[in-house]
């Protein structure tokens, strides 16, 4: 377990019963996360293409990021043994992050570019107002178990889960700024704001394993990366 003290983090061993209540927990958060991203993406991605909007479209892929690192996360856990599995799934995590920034950035830019001009979406709308309601808490449980657990995939993807909690709002604004007032831009810049926050987010999940620092602490931001004395970060 993880805790900060005058600016120092120390790990707290866990108990072999509190360690499997937390990653019994981490099992069930990423099922809600996965059955709710899955229906998430299929409703934005249907509606993004009916009305145009590369934001939606974005958001919709988003969405199937989100499946996809949390099924990195429930395959770690899966095993007795989940620390072996942690790197790969922090890297499942960042080339998603990557993938999804390259498509969304493109697709954006075409937009600007004239090539579509957005629609109005009152689906679009409501999808994006329940994601901004729902992925909050399941981001906190995520989070606060994963830290508790020491375990940098579990903070990464809860990381992913507070990235489509801020896309959800950003979303929405670009959507209803679109629906209201005409203004086909702002759905374009959502998109982009998407794919930037994916590149600064990928780059953070691919480093997310520093071997010199403990990775759930630099994750979630209560410990800074210690430079490399032996080189284990460049490998």
């Amino acid at each position: 377990m993880l805790r900060a003290r005058g600016g120092a983090v120390t790990v707290t061993a866990l108990s072999p019963a509190r360690t499997e209540i937390l990653r019994r927990r981490i099992r069930i958060v990423v099922t809600i996360t996965i059955s709710w991203n899955v229906i998430e993406a299929g409703v934005a991605l249907l509606a993004g293409r009916a009305a145009s909007s590369a934001a939606l479209i974005g958001f919709g892929l988003d969405s199937l990021v989100e499946v996809l690192s949390a099924a990195a996360v429930a395959w770690q856990f899966a095993v007795p043994d989940h620390v072996r599995r942690e790197k790969i799934a922090l890297r499942v995590i960042a080339v998603s992050f990557f993938a999804l920034a390259a498509y969304v950035g493109v697709d954006a830019a075409l937009s600007l570019l004239g090539a579509r001009e957005p629609e109005h979406s009152p689906v679009g709308i409501a999808i994006a107002a329940l994601s901004l309601a729902v992925m909050p808490f399941l981001s906190w449980f995520e989070r606060r178990t994963g830290r508790e657990l020491g375990s940098a995939s579990a903070v990464a993807d809860s990381k992913q889960t507070l990235i489509c909690t801020y896309l959800s709002a950003a979303l929405l604004v670009g959507l209803v700024l679109n629906s209201l007032l005409g203004w086909a831009w702002a759905d374009s810049v959502v998109a982009l704001v998407i794919a930037a926050v994916a590149v600064r987010e990928g780059v953070e999940a691919w480093r997310g394993n520093a071997c010199c620092a403990a990775p759930a602490a630099v994750l979630s931001g209560e410990q800074e990366a210690d430079p490399c004395t032996d080189g284990c970060c460049a490998r």
